[in-house]
C-alpha cells in the first residue's frame, strides 16, 4: 500500500489522513513534501471552514520514516519543518485527532495544529535524542509554548513517551476521550467550529500566534464584513447567524 496523505471534505470540514500502515503511519519524504501544497489548496477552498489531521487506523503518526534519514538527515528535517510550518500557518482552525502513537514528526504535526484531541491510550513523544538529531528551533519554541520549558525539556532530553492523561495535564492535549468516542467528539466539535465566525477565528489565530502588526487590518475587516451586525441580529432573533466573511483565496 503506497504511503500517502488522503483527504476529504464533508460538512465544511476537511479531513487529512496520514496513511502508511506498514510503518505506523510514519512520514516519508514524499509525504512531507506533499503536505504544504495540499494545505494550500484546502486553505483556498471556500467550502472548507476547519481541518482535522489524523492517522489511518489506530495510530496517529510514529514520526519520520527512519529510512529517509540514511541519505540526508538535514534534507529530511527541512521537509518536516516546511510541512509543520505550513500546517501552523493554515488560516482556519486545525485539530489533530490522535489515536495510538503520536511520536517524533507526528508530535511535530500535532503541535502545529491549533488543538489536539486524543483517545485514551494515546502516547506522545518527542524523540530526537534517541537519534542524535538537533530538534529544530522553531519546533522547540512551538513545543515550549504549549507545554512550558520544564515539560519540553523532559520530552526532548529523554525521548520518553507520555500517556494521554499527562499530555492533557501539561497542555499537549486539549481533550482526552474514552476509547471509541474520539471520532464522534471531533465531528461534533468541528461542526461547532464551522458554524462560528471565520473573521473571529482568523484574527484570534493570528493574535494567539503572536502577530502584533495587524490590529488595524482586523479592525477594518470587522467594520467592512458585517459579521458583528449579523451576529448581534441572530442573537436577538434567536436564530443561527449567517456569517459572510471568509478567508480570502490566494491568487
Amino acid at each position: 500500500m503506497e504511503p500517502q496523505l488522503l483527504y476529504s471534505v464533508t460538512d465544511s470540514v476537511a479531513t487529512v489522513v496520514i496513511r502508511h500502515p506498514e510503518k505506523r503511519n510514519a512520514m516519508t519524504s514524499a509525504m512531507w513534501r506533499s503536505l504544504p501544497p495540499l494545505l494550500e489548496g484546502l486553505a483556498g477552498d471556500p467550502a472548507v471552514r476547519a481541518l482535522v489531521l489524523t492517522g489511518e487506523g489506530g495510530t496517529f503518526c510514529a514520526g519520520a520514516d527512519i529510512s529517509t534519514l540514511r541519505g540526508s538527515p538535514q534534507e529530511a528535517q527541512r521537509l518536516a519543518v516546511e510541512a509543520e510550518e505550513a500546517l501552523a500557518a493554515f488560516p482556519k482552525p486545525t485539530l489533530a485527532a490522535v489515536r495510538g502513537h503520536c511520536v517524533g514528526g507526528g508530535a511535530q504535526l500535532a503541535a502545529a495544529c491549533d488543538l489536539r484531541f486524543a483517545e485514551e491510550g494515546a502516547l506522545f513523544g518527542v524523540t530526537p535524542a534517541k537519534l542524535g538529531i538537533v530538534y529544530p528551533a522553531s519546533s522547540t519554541r512551538r513545543l515550549v509554548s504549549l507545554v512550558g520549558p520544564a515539560t519540553a525539556k523532559y520530552l526532548l532530553f529523554s525521548g520518553e513517551l507520555i500517556d494521554a492523561e499527562r499530555a492533557l495535564r501539561t497542555g499537549l492535549a486539549d481533550e482526552v476521550l474514552p476509547e471509541g468516542e474520539l471520532g464522534k467528539r471531533v465531528a461534533e466539535f468541528t461542526r461547532v467550529l464551522a458554524s462560528r465566525s471565520q473573521l473571529t477565528q482568523a484574527a484570534a489565530k493570528e493574535f494567539a500566534n503572536g502577530r502584533t502588526d495587524r490590529d488595524a487590518h482586523w479592525a477594518a475587516q470587522a467594520r467592512e464584513s458585517g459579521d458583528t451586525a449579523e451576529g448581534v441580529a441572530a442573537f436577538l432573533e434567536r436564530r443561527q447567524p449567517r456569517f459572510g466573511w471568509s478567508v480570502p483565496t490566494s491568487g
